[in-house]
């Protein structure tokens, strides 16, 4: 069975896909970002905004999204926040 997961701004992403949800702040996520982005595996679901999570899936592909990695894994294990609202959008 296929489960999708709302990364933010109506993209989606293959939770069966998703190795790793990270911080982009850190030099060796930053370095992996680069390394996709020359390789031309980089896909950027940010529309625009900044970047608050880096979603590395097991196809080496390496997705930029404009939500917290706290908010992505929440959609992934369908939990919801306090506030009942999953995200900035």
């Amino acid at each position: 069975m296929v489960k999708l997961v709302n990364i933010g701004f109506g993209s989606i992403v293959s939770a069966n896909r998703i190795i790793a949800i990270v911080s982009p702040g850190s030099a060796p996520i930053k370095r992996v970002v680069q390394e996709a982005r020359e390789q031309g595996k980089l896909v950027d679901a940010t529309y625009g905004r900044r970047t608050r999570a880096v979603v590395l899936t097991d196809s080496d592909h390496v997705i930029l999204c404009a939500v917290q990695p706290e908010t992505v894994a929440h959609r992934l294990t369908g939990k919801q926040s306090q506030s009942g609202r999953d995200g900035e959008e």
